[in-house]
This record gives C-alpha cells, sequence and structure tokens, in this order.
C-alpha cells in the first residue's frame, strides 16, 4: 500500500489559512463611552454620588394610585408583551447555545431492494465460477446513531450566542422601561383625575355661593332696594357655573378610560380602587440631587436597551465576519447493519466511522460580504439610535427640571393671589348687602376669586405632573443594577 505523506494532508489547511490575509474585517461601530455628554446639567439641580430616594415624586400618598399601580405590575397588556418578548429572546438565546454543542441524531430503517447481477458483469449470476451467486432481492435491516460537531475555532457560533445574550438583556431593559412608563402614565392620570375632582369642588363652591346670590338679589330687588337687573346677573353667573362643570364630567370619564387600559381592568374596577373623593395628593418634595449627566442617563431602562442592542450589532458584525473563515467539524456515525434481523445485534453488524473535516468558502460571488455589509449597516443605526435615545433622555432631564422650578413659581404665586381674591371678594360681599357697593363690584370680585381658585387646582396638577415628568426622565428608581458594566464586558468579550 502507498504511504501518504502528511503534507499531502496539511496543505488545504495551509492555502485556507493564506486566503484569511485577504477576508473582510468590518468596522465595528463606535463605543457608547464615545457619546460625549455634559459634566453638569443646565438647569440648577444639586449634585450627588448617588442618586437620591426619588419615589416622593410620585403621588404615593394617593392610596388609589397604589393600587392602581400595583395591578398594572401584574396585568397590564403593555407589561405582558414586553415579558413575551423576553421569553422570545431567551428561546433565541437557548439555541444560540445550542447550535454551539453537538448534534446526535438517532435513525432506524429497513430496506428492501432488488439487484440485477449484470450491472456487476455477470460476476455472482447462476453460473458464477465458485459457486457465488448474488441475491437479487434483499432486505437490509440498520440503525445508527450520527453526531456531528462544529469546532468553531474562529468563533463565528460564539459571537452569535454573544448577540443572542445581549438582546435578552435588551429584553429586561425594555420590560423595565415598560413598569418605568406604566408607573408614570397611571400616576399621571391619577393626577389628573384629582385635579379634576379638586376643579369641580371649586366649580360646586361656586355654584353654592352663587345660589345664595341669586335668592339674595331676589330679595332685594323685590323689596325695591336694587334694580332688577342685579337678579339677571346673578342667574347668568349661574348658569355659566354650571356649564363649566359638564365638561369635568366628560374629561373624568376620559380619564378612567385611559386607566382602564393601562391596568387591563374594567372602568368600574378602576373607580373602586380610586376610592371616591380622593384629595388632590401633592407631594411637596423639592428637587433631588442627581449625579452627572453621564451616570445617571445611561441608568435609564431606554438607554441601556439601546446599549444593548448596540453590542448585540456588534456581535452580530463579529459572526458575519467569521463567516469568511475555514469551518472546522467532526462527525461521529456508529450502527448496525444486516440482511437479516436476527443478525442486526451481532458483533459483524458493528459499523462505525470518524470523520474530520474543513470547509473553507473559496467563490460565493459576494454573499458573505453582503451580509457583513448589512451588519455593518445595521451597527451603524444601532449606534444612531443609541446617541438618539441618549440625547432624547438628556433633553427630558434639564426640561424636567426646569418645568419643576417653574410650576413651583406658579404655584406660590396663584396660592397667594387666591388668598388675596377671596378675601376681595369676601368683603365686596359685606359692602353690598350693607348697600356700600354694587352688584357689579361682588361679580367682579366673585369672579376673581373664582378663576384664581380654579387656576391654583390646576397649578397644583401641574406641579406634581412635572414631578412625575421628572421621574420619569430620571429613569426612575433603579431596577436592573448593573446593565451599563454587563453590556460593555460582553460587548469587549473576545
Amino acid at each position: 500500500m502507498r504511504r501518504i505523506s502528511h503534507r499531502h494532508l496539511l496543505w488545504p489547511l495551509l492555502a485556507s489559512t493564506s486566503l484569511l490575509a485577504g477576508c473582510i474585517t468590518g468596522n465595528s461601530p463606535p463605543a457608547p463611552e464615545t457619546v460625549l455628554l455634559p459634566d453638569s446639567f443646565a438647569a440648577p439641580v444639586a449634585t450627588t454620588e448617588q442618586v437620591e430616594d426619588i419615589a416622593g415624586l410620585l403621588p404615593v400618598n394617593d392610596p388609589g394610585f397604589i393600587a392602581l399601580r400595583d395591578t398594572a405590575l401584574q396585568t397590564a397588556p403593555d407589561l405582558a408583551a414586553a415579558l413575551a418578548r423576553i421569553n422570545i429572546a431567551r428561546a433565541g438565546l437557548r439555541g444560540a447555545g445550542a447550535a454551539r454543542l453537538p448534534n446526535v441524531t438517532g435513525q432506524a430503517n429497513v430496506t428492501q431492494q432488488r439487484i440485477n447481477p449484470a450491472q456487476f458483469g455477470g460476476v455472482g449470476g447462476d453460473d458464477a465460477p465458485g459457486g457465488f451467486a448474488i441475491q437479487q432481492d434483499q432486505t437490509i435491516f440498520s440503525t445508527s446513531i450520527d453526531a456531528s460537531w462544529d469546532a468553531d475555532l474562529f468563533g463565528r457560533l460564539k459571537a452569535a450566542q454573544r448577540a443572542a445574550t445581549l438582546r435578552l438583556d435588551a429584553s429586561n431593559a425594555d420590560a423595565a422601561a415598560t413598569r418605568l412608563a406604566l408607573t408614570a402614565d397611571i400616576a399621571l392620570n391619577v393626577t389628573d383625575y384629582r385635579a379634576v375632582a379638586a376643579r369641580r369642588s371649586v366649580i360646586d363652591a361656586e355654584i353654592a355661593d352663587l345660589q345664595g346670590q341669586e335668592a339674595l338679589t331676589a330679595q332685594r330687588a323685590k323689596a325695591g332696594l336694587v334694580p332688577e337687573f342685579d337678579t339677571v346677573r346673578a342667574q347668568s353667573l349661574l348658569r355659566r357655573a354650571e356649564s363649566r362643570r359638564a365638561p369635568l364630567v366628560a374629561e373624568e370619564g376620559a380619564i378612567l378610560a385611559r386607566l382602564a387600559t393601562l391596568t387591563g381592568q374594567s372602568v368600574q374596577q378602576v373607580q373602586a380602587q380610586l376610592g371616591e373623593g380622593g384629595a388632590l395628593a401633592l407631594t411637596g418634595i423639592a428637587k433631588p440631587a442627581l449625579t452627572v449627566p453621564s451616570t445617571l442617563l445611561r441608568a435609564r431602562p431606554d438607554v441601556l436597551a439601546a446599549e444593548y442592542r448596540l453590542a448585540a450589532a456588534d456581535a452580530d458584525l463579529a459572526s458575519a465576519v467569521r463567516e469568511q473563515y475555514p469551518t472546522f467539524s467532526i462527525q461521529a456515525s456508529l450502527g448496525l447493519i444486516a440482511l437479516a434481523l436476527g443478525d442486526l445485534f451481532s458483533d459483524d453488524a458493528i459499523i462505525g466511522s470518524v470523520v474530520g473535516g474543513a470547509t473553507v468558502p473559496l467563490l460565493d460571488f459576494g454573499r458573505i460580504g453582503a451580509r457583513i455589509d448589512q451588519r455593518e449597516a445595521e451597527a451603524a443605526l444601532a449606534f444612531a439610535d443609541y446617541r438618539r435615545i441618549l440625547f432624547t433622555a438628556l433633553g427630558d432631564v434639564e426640561a424636567s427640571l426646569v418645568a419643576v422650578d417653574a410650576a413651583d413659581a406658579e404655584t406660590a404665586s396663584l396660592q397667594q393671589q387666591a388668598v388675596t381674591d377671596r378675601d376681595a371678594a369676601k368683603l365686596a360681599d359685606i359692602r353690598y348687602r350693607n348697600g356700600l357697593d354694587d352688584f357689579l363690584t361682588v361679580i367682579d370680585a366673585q369672579r376673581n376669586a373664582n378663576a384664581s381658585a380654579e387656576a391654583l387646582v390646576i397649578s397644583q396638577a401641574n406641579a406634581q405632573r412635572q414631578r412625575i415628568a421628572l421621574y420619569r426622565a430620571i429613569g426612575g428608581e433603579p431596577q436592573i443594577a448593573t446593565e451599563t458594566a454587563d453590556a460593555t464586558q460582553a460587548r469587549e468579550a473576545p
């Protein structure tokens, strides 16, 4: 037997290795750390190394908010969808991990065949020398266990698994962002609901006052002390106040409908959890001290999700680049084959093989290159999305910090105005009853008092809304502690 030189076995490997110098390397996207943020916020805010307790920015003293929030975190349709996406990503990760493990299959066959001895050149016919004959009708019984394994020497499958891991992390961050959005949206709607109830109370008090004034002017007009026109004016003001109440009922219904959508409940269930006549729950908390923008914003769930997707896109690019490299695999088979079922488990029936091989892409007419270009473009898109989301977060915080200060200043001014206008209305009413002022003065004073009282309620609700917006812009209370470090480590893994 001619001896085969090992050189003949090695030359394909050496040739394929020499082709690696001409492979496309792929351009990785910039790292998240290359996106520079300011050292501090433009709006005035105290700086600390760790964000203070910011739960007080929410209406935590409102039992209705607590009940609706807890329900939403269990039954909200949006959160159920986010959790389903986590399960999808988790299944993808299991599949990517399984691709790196051996694939083992089993099979059993029974084959009935008929052959023509003439195809063997007459050997094995009836007149063959030595009495050697080939059976024309054969039944072959066989069974085997086959295994194959991709050694993944260049890390293509490992990079794909890393991408799947990062997508799972991104899905978890998306779920955290959904929880944050649900909490903030429920807080906003509960605040609006309480504000509408407070405004309705102001209008109800105004209606009661106007009813008294109508009765008083009617009595004075009947006695000839004031003109009949004063009664008409009182009635006009009363009808105007009653007309302002109706839109609030419609607004309240719209808020209840939004809360039902957010929590996945009926309007009746939402009303039961809100309770009757709850007051507007003002937090009164000042702006919390914040960390520097680079630390604060990168902890937001939506920013974390974008960072994970950027790292996953980079891993996908690495996997595509590695498709250019040789693939080394091992295949093994162990089985039994016999012409009679009774001989299937005999020693002679045992067959087996082990094959090691390498596959080298030589000419694919640009298929791999196109996939690499596609992955590069996807990575560039992921980086652009990351920058957009990061600077959107920066803008959200800056806007919320300014809005909180403005809302507080407005509320403070309106509180003083409401007290002044209320005192003026009381004084005008006293002077009118004593015949010192006409009814027009009473009307103007009462109109100003009612307007400032309702404006104060709206301003107080707005101050609460701006605090909720700040809570959301900050990213809420930490739900995921180590995502940024994990994403960086996964991105830089070999």
